[in-house]
């Protein structure tokens, strides 16, 4: 159900066309609540048949014109409510941690490679969160909204910081396991 919730934000911040909305999801909202393209359009038809959103009328009419949408009341109050529920936290699903699992009784072919892997994949997102919070939010930026919107790019910073610790940590184990004998 966040999809339309994350669709209303984005609105909310700046009404948007569907292109525009796919674009600032690969650019912000996208670390840490992705959508494709079509999945973007087909919430947004959705939202607007609910009347949260509507199309800003075309200042003029254009031809295979882009529509831009804007949030209406009733969309600000569902959002509202939705921000305002409480909600547990979705238990951990990671495939890495369940393929070290699995290792265990199977053996550890491939592991060590895809750890590195994900260490580098890691180290990369946490350099680029890095550069946003150094571009984005230089000290002083303290208006409410950019304090909130940096608490969540601290949250991909802790994240991220985690992985990689978490990584390294993991591939010093693996260099202490003794060699595994070859399946017969």
């Amino acid at each position: 159900m966040s999809l339309p919730h994350a669709i209303l934000t984005a609105l909310l911040e700046k009404p948007s066309s569907g292109l525009e909305l796919t674009r600032r999801f690969d650019r912000s909202i996208g670390y840490f609540w992705s959508a494709t393209h079509q999945q973007i359009y087909r919430e947004l038809g959705k939202l607007e048949a609910e009347g949260h959103i509507r199309a800003l009328p075309a200042q003029q009419p254009a031809r295979g014109q882009k529509k831009r949408y804007e949030v209406l009341p009733a969309g600000r109050a569902e959002l509202a409510r939705w921000t305002a529920a409480s909600q547990d936290p979705k238990p951990l699903r990671d495939t890495m941690l369940l393929r070290l699992r699995a290792a265990a009784v199977v053996g550890t072919e491939g592991i060590e490679a895809d750890l590195r892997r994900h260490l580098d994949l890691h180290q990369r997102q946490l350099a680029e969160y890095e550069e946003i919070q150094e571009r984005d939010f230089p000290p002083g930026k303290d208006a409410p909204q950019d304090r909130l919107q940096h608490l969540v790019l601290r949250a991909g910073i802790d994240l991220e910081t985690f992985w990689t610790r978490w990584l390294t940590h993991a591939l010093e184990e693996f260099g202490r396991l003794p060699a595994e004998d070859p399946a017969p």
